[in-house]
């Protein structure tokens, strides 16, 4: 498979229910043009890392693996308790394989991310021989996501999430796309450095940047050139409007 890179695994969170989507079914299995918004994850991450495919399930998980299988051979680790997105990682270490340098992590339900955009942040990072790199864009309403705190030398110093900023970083308009490559054993140290110490209670993988920032590690970030590409789905507004760029998109290579 060409642009297929063995040393890069990808690790997809694909656990959460959605309760905003007004629906029983897990949020990743709902349809985006007749086809469930995982599948156009896990085809963009085979693109890139092959079979190195793990993807963390919760609710629905048997479903949710059988729909995955038919379209590609990954592996599934399961998250029986939702405790945030850097406990969803966790679950998922024991399936990276051995030879694997560095692991791209995704989201189940960015269903408009394109290989190209992830192979411009894995090229990144492996030139700059980085140790987390986050994808990050600029938007003009940034509500809703976390926000990129950067130092005078561009390196990201943290990741603030909406709900813990201040009225100062609730201003920054570079947010973070909850997309990430991070070296495979920095990544397991610094799961094990981070602790639920907020307002949620929760393991927030963002707090690996700090961890890598007190260690004195290279923490960057690249900034992508369509912010469309990173909008979540976790509404049926959401929904609709993914399902009307995904209808530009085809059409446009079409």
């Amino acid at each position: 498979m060409q642009g297929v890179k063995d040393n890069v695994a990808v690790l997809i969170l694909a656990a959460g229910l959605g309760t905003r989507m007004k629906s029983d079914r897990a949020k990743v299995l709902h349809d985006i043009l007749g086809e469930p918004m995982i599948i156009y994850v896990t085809k963009t991450a085979a693109s890139i890392a092959g079979e190195n495919v793990v993807i963390v399930v919760g609710h629905q998980a048997e479903i949710v693996r059988k729909t995955v299988s038919k379209e590609l051979d990954a592996s599934f680790a399961l998250q029986e308790k939702q405790l945030g997105t850097g406990h969803a990682v966790m679950c998922g270490l024991p399936y990276l394989l051995e030879k694997i340098e560095n692991v791209v992590i995704l989201c189940g339900d960015v269903p408009l991310l394109t290989p190209g955009t992830i192979m411009a942040l894995v090229d990144s990072h492996e030139k700059g021989k980085n140790h987390i790199t986050v994808l990050a864009v600029e938007v003009e309403d940034p509500t809703g996501y976390g926000r990129m705190v950067v130092e005078d030398n561009q390196s990201v110093a943290k990741i603030v999430e909406e709900a813990d900023a201040s009225a100062e970083e609730k201003d920054i308009r570079i947010i973070n796309s909850g997309v990430y490559c991070v070296q495979k054993e920095f990544l397991q140290y610094s799961l094990g450095e981070i602790k639920a110490d907020n307002k949620q209670k929760e393991l927030y993988l963002t707090d690996i940047i700090e961890v890598g920032k007190r260690d004195k590690k290279r923490v960057c970030m690249v900034i992508g050139d369509d912010p469309s590409e990173i909008i979540g789905v976790n509404s049926i507004d959401d929904l609709k409007e993914a399902e009307k760029l995904m209808k530009k998109r085809i059409g446009k290579t079409t």
